[in-house]
């Protein structure tokens, strides 16, 4: 391992580490799932060890600069992504570079997956938004593209990082509502680590006005219309109703009002309703969603101007950018 650190590893580093042949890592490479699962595990961390980034173009580049930028989001269906990612394919499309959209879903060995097989085709820039794990970190580390999480701020981010702070955004809406005169809170939770960061925010600083203890409800990723008819049924099996509820999408808020109404409660009167995302549909319902608003096509444009930047041969002048959020009250709290 130590001659391997002092040069670039190779594919038979891999296979020799994995007990393996080449051409069963360059399946393993083009397609995981032709290779079997223990084999598979083996050449991860064969790769991992090594800091391997394979070359899946054929013949290689003879230009260091493909034209190429991969987008990882986990998934299109109600995605509070969409805004961004269009705006960021278009501007990108303008100048004459390839995107290639990937789908990470939630686990993080799709996610390793794609962000691998993105270097492996030496894309200028790999954008995602999906958390990373630290064998991930590693090879970002070799990666001679620049990578970008957007819709967060990590403690240390490898590359670049343009996003808000989720648990700032949690401390606002709970201080919002508290001005409100809200004092029986539900948080509907989607099982993602930025919406808990969200919740932890915002049970937080609950608590820190003089707040008592406020319920959480769950969902699964990606968090949809469809999930209110369940979350509703269970607050209607509260000891007491809620007097808001605070939803981790603008589509589940829909739904919960939807169900309010069905249900003959009126909103905001008898349970207030808080979105997260501003999609479009929260500006259009009857009554409009409140919600917070993220600046989609600012974190498109500081992605593009640091993916032109590092094109160019010029440094990042900084590792993290704040595109901040802002809360939009309107008629559902």
């Amino acid at each position: 391992m130590n001659e391997i650190a002092n040069r670039n590893p190779t594919l038979d580093d891999v296979a020799a580490l994995a007990g393996v042949s080449t051409a069963t890592v360059s399946r393993y490479l083009n397609n995981p799932k032709v290779v079997a699962s223990a084999t598979g595990e083996r050449i991860r961390e064969a790769i991992a060890q090594t800091g391997y980034i394979p070359n899946l173009l054929a013949g290689g580049l003879a230009s260091q600069k493909s034209k190429m930028v991969a987008v990882l989001i986990p998934h299109l269906t109600d995605s509070i992504f969409n805004d961004t990612i269009q705006t960021m394919a278009e501007e990108l499309a303008s100048a004459g570079t390839t995107v290639m959209m990937g789908l990470t879903g939630v686990t993080q060995e799709r996610t390793d997956q794609l962000i691998l097989a993105a270097m492996g085709r030496r894309v200028d820039a790999i954008i995602s938004t999906a958390p990373l794990g630290p064998q991930t970190r590693d090879l970002i580390e070799r990666f001679p593209g620049l990578f970008i999480q957007i819709w967060e701020l990590p403690e240390d981010p490898p590359q670049l990082a343009v996003g808000f702070s989720h648990r700032d955004v949690g401390r606002d809406v709970a201080r919002f509502l508290q001005s409100r005169g809200y004092r029986r809170p539900v948080l509907v939770t989607a099982e993602g680590t930025r919406a808990r960061m969200r919740s932890d925010g915002f049970v937080e600083e609950w608590q820190a006005l003089g707040g008592g203890n406020v319920p959480e409800l769950s969902v699964e990723v990606p968090s949809r219309f469809g999930h209110a008819r369940r979350i509703f049924a269970e607050m209607r099996r509260m000891a007491e109703l809620p007097d808001v509820v605070v939803c981790g999408s603008d589509h589940l808020a829909q739904g919960v009002i939807v169900e309010a109404q069905a249900a003959g409660l009126r909103v905001p009167d008898q349970l207030a309703v808080m979105g997260f995302g501003n999609a479009q549909i929260a500006g259009d319902m009857r009554p409009t969603i409140t919600t917070v608003d993220i600046d989609g096509a600012r974190i498109a444009r500081e992605a593009i101007a640091a993916i032109r930047q590092h094109g160019a041969g010029g440094k990042l002048l900084t590792h993290k950018v704040d595109v901040g959020f802002r809360l939009i009250a309107r008629e559902s709290a």
